[in-house]
């Protein structure tokens, strides 16, 4: 089964409070750090992520590239990225896919359900990736502790040599 995440950009940088606070002064740098998460949402949970925004915040008529091997899509000039999601999810729905898509905004949401696709709203996305981050960091930090021992089991008794022999005695 194929599951794919539909992130209406704008709407979720709006909604989650570090990167609406970020906006304000650097929307660019709140664009990354939203693109940079759901790079980790995706290598995590292997669910294809596609973000949109709406063009009207910046120059540029309805590119499409990848960062982080997740799809970035701004609108076109009079296209909302709500029309854009609407559209993705007809384009994208089959029987072996399942379609999110992540957005607060609540008739959207309806619109969507009724399209058959799935809503998450943006708290339940910034749940959902906080949860993640505390995961990866936590086998991060079991990934180091269980490198920082060594790779060769050795005894106690070859250990005190070895320190024997460090300290020169």
């Amino acid at each position: 089964m194929r599951n794919i995440l539909l992130v209406d950009g704008y709407n979720i940088i709006g909604d989650w409070v570090e990167l609406r606070d970020l906006q304000k002064t650097d929307l660019e740098g709140a664009r990354d750090q939203l693109i940079e998460k759901m790079a980790e949402y995706q290598a995590y949970t292997g669910t294809e992520v596609i973000i949109v925004f709406d063009a009207h915040m910046v120059p540029g008529l309805g590119k499409s590239y990848r960062n982080f091997s997740v799809e970035i899509l701004y609108t076109r000039e009079k296209e909302t990225a709500d029309e854009r999601i609407e559209k993705l999810v007809t384009e994208l729905k089959r029987v072996d896919t399942k379609i999110y898509v992540a957005t607060s905004d609540f008739v959207e949401q309806r619109v969507i359900f009724a399209s058959g696709a799935y809503r998450k709203s943006a708290r339940e996305l910034r749940t959902e990736v906080s949860q993640l981050e505390k995961k990866i960091a936590s086998d991060v930090s079991r990934t180091k502790a269980t490198k920082l021992r060594g790779g060769i089991p050795i005894n106690d008794e070859v250990k005190k040599m070895f320190e024997r022999m460090r300290r020169g005695k």
